[in-house]
């Protein structure tokens, strides 16, 4: 299973769900989506914005889950 980390990536730099939506130029909508590990893919451009944004990895959102 592939869980999204970005509630507790939001956490470590002190920011919302409504201030990464606005800085990534993606709707609540869908950051809350990803946030809720509802997501089916992810673009990597929005995912690169992401990461720009929050200044952080590929990895330090995305985990791989074995056995889940």
């Amino acid at each position: 299973m592939i869980k999204i980390n970005l509630d507790l990536m939001l956490l470590k730099r002190n920011m919302s769900v409504t201030e990464l939506a606005e800085k990534v130029g993606i709707t609540q909508a869908n950051i809350s989506i990803l946030k809720n590990n509802k997501a089916k893919a992810i673009r990597f451009s929005t995912l690169e914005k992401i990461c720009q944004v929050l200044n952080c990895q590929p990895g330090d959102i995305i985990e791989y889950i074995e056995n889940y």
